[in-house]
């Protein structure tokens, strides 16, 4: 008889470990608190707007193929994933914009105009980013790593110095720029991830090589569409999911999970869990009534959870020609902002601002002569008990003043539709630990750089998956992190797929 495995939570972790499963042979059952699959992954729309209100760039979309291919279909079966020239659009405070592009001849003459002496090291850098991003390949991409010695066993000694882990990924962005402009440029990188350049390793530069030479993409439709293709794959695999349930506590037996309770007091029996909330709130709310949890929880301190944000959908009467489909408004003093941040633990009274306009490249998402703007902001995650409420319209106007100071005019004016997410309502919604965007913070001093590892140290057939676990945030690593965990359930329970029936 197959064994029987219970998912908690459809974010995109959830569900690419779930399609994994079942395609291993396992008996599987999603439940979501939600009114629909996909987590943060998730869209709104109103008076002819579309938005996605979470992630809104695609990149690495082979772990999407990856995926889909586990289970023997083409993901081209279920998207149109199109790649999006320029990637972004940069604005500085001083007027100095940058077209971010995969078309290297292009982004070499940007530089050289900005500065010739940098413009001598770019394919220098590039060539650096690449090789973090093979080292990765040969590690954090194909194994759910729980530390530095599972790292150690599959790299040589030559691969772990050239890693460079004494150093942040600032300093070799420093190494290789002097301009500014392009400093704030690639450190901006790392906010895929939502940590800081100045205290994550300098592996991480790879996420220039990620975006550059792997290019960034949009799902024809919105980025939703990824969650929904993911949803058809469970159905037409006989997955059993469930919306609107709500989970009330995993159920514990001789250090063992035995299935999950839910808020209705039905109880769902399972052989193996998978939390797909975060590690930490899972401890806190799922088990709080297990004896070793609120250790468990405090051993995981030293993963922080990542920037939250604040987030405005706004869609206007007109349209923005100086913007593309991905903006971002630079803060004046990167240094000074991240420090702000990350270390006063404040908003930035001077944040970066990005803006994403999908009506750019795809004219579903906005009545004509329209656009629908996405404005995020990150801000530190929310401490035990704070509330954004009583500065949201504060902070609100802060970001509107700024860009329309920086072009973007009559924007209050022009805005017919409007809808605002606070860190509380990702830490409502999600779950997300301190209203966290992309799960837990990467710190070379704090945790080595690493995640939460996926399984439990308290209940032996608990896993986790997610943007707090291995590999870590956003689209793509999210998903990853599915697909790991269920390669560790099977090496774990011997569930080779011949064996099964």
């Amino acid at each position: 008889m197959n064994k029987k495995v219970v998912v908690i939570g459809g974010g995109l972790g959830g569900l690419s470990a779930a399609i994994r499963l079942s395609a291993d042979g396992y008996d599987v059952n999603i439940v979501e608190k939600g009114e629909r699959l996909g987590g943060k992954l998730n869209m709104r729309s109103g008076k002819g707007f579309t938005f996605d209100t979470g992630p809104s760039i695609l990149t690495m979309p082979w772990v999407l193929e990856q995926l889909f291919a586990s289970t023997g279909r083409n993901i081209h079966d279920y998207l149109t994933i199109e790649r999006v020239e320029p990637q972004w659009r940069t604005f500085f405070e001083d007027g100095t914009k940058i077209d971010v592009s995969s078309d290297l001849p292009n982004m070499l003459q940007q530089i050289q105009a900005l500065s010739p002496k940098d413009a001598n090291g770019f394919f220098e850098y590039l060539n650096y980013c690449s090789k973090m991003y093979e080292y990765s390949m040969k590690s954090f991409y194909k194994k759910s790593l729980s530390g530095l010695s599972e790292l150690r066993a599959l790299h040589n000694l030559k691969e772990l110095i050239g890693m460079d882990p004494m150093k942040s990924m600032d300093q070799i962005t420093k190494k290789y720029f002097e301009d500014k402009h392009l400093q704030q440029l690639f450190n901006f990188m790392i906010m895929y991830i939502g940590s800081s350049p100045y205290h994550a390793p300098a592996v991480l530069s790879q996420l220039t090589h990620v975006q550059l030479g792997l290019g960034i993409y949009y799902v024809r439709g919105g980025m939703y569409k990824i969650a929904e293709a993911m949803k058809a794959l469970l159905e037409e695999m006989n997955v059993d999911y469930r919306l609107n349930t709500s989970v009330q506590k995993i159920i514990t037996k001789d250090g063992k999970a035995t299935g999950i309770l839910l808020e209705n007091g039905e109880e769902i029996l399972a052989d193996i869990v998978v939390s797909n909330l975060e590690a930490i709130p899972t401890y806190q709310m799922l088990l709080n009534h297990h004896p070793q949890s609120e250790h468990a929880a405090k051993d995981l301190k030293k993963y922080s959870p990542t920037v939250s944000g604040l987030v405005l959908l706004l869609g206007v009467n007109k349209q923005y020609p100086a913007l593309a489909h991905h903006n971002f408004f630079f803060s004046k003093n990167q240094e000074e902002e991240f420090n702000t941040i990350f270390n006063e633990e404040k908003p930035s009274q001077d944040p970066t601002i990005y803006i994403g306009v999908s009506s750019k490249s795809d004219s579903s998402q906005a009545p004509q002569g329209k656009e629908n703007l996405f404005v995020l902001t990150h801000v530190p995650p929310l401490k035990p008990g704070e509330t954004w409420e009583s500065y949201k319209d504060e902070y609100k106007n802060i970001v509107l003043t700024k860009l329309e100071r920086m072009g973007l005019e009559d924007l209050r004016t022009s805005i017919e539709f409007e809808y605002c997410f606070t860190p509380n309502d990702l830490q409502t919604l999600y779950g997300a630990n301190g209203g966290s965007i992309y799960g837990v913070v990467t710190d070379r001093k704090k945790n080595g750089g690493f995640k939460i590892p996926c399984r439990s140290k308290i209940l032996t057939n608990l896993y986790f998956t997610g943007g707090s676990t291995h590999p870590g945030g956003g689209v793509p690593m999210v998903t990853l992190s599915g697909q790991l965990t269920a390669d560790v359930i099977k090496e774990d329970h011997h569930m080779a797929k011949e064996d099964i029936g």
